[in-house]
C-alpha cells in the first residue's frame, strides 16, 4: 500500500486534471489502493481544508473539487 502522504498527492493530482471528478474516477485511477482508502484520504484532505467533497444525492455521488 502506499503511504499515507503519497495518496494525498495522487488525489490532489488528480483532482487538479480532472476538475470536478468523482471519487469513483480517482478510485478507478489509483487501482493499487482499494476505494475505501481512497474515501478515508479524500476526508481527511477535506478536514484540512485541501479539497472539498461535494455529496451529491444522485446516485450518492461524491464530487471532488479543490477549494
Amino acid at each position: 500500500m502506499l503511504q499515507q502522504a503519497t495518496i494525498a498527492e495522487r488525489i490532489l493530482e488528480l483532482v487538479r486534471a480532472i476538475p470536478d471528478c468523482t471519487l469513483e474516477e480517482v478510485a478507478q485511477q489509483v487501482p493499487e489502493l482499494h476505494w475505501y482508502d481512497v474515501y478515508i484520504e479524500a476526508e481527511r484532505l477535506s478536514r484540512s481544508g485541501h479539497l472539498r467533497l461535494i455529496h451529491k444525492s444522485v446516485l450518492s455521488t461524491i464530487t471532488l473539487r479543490l477549494p
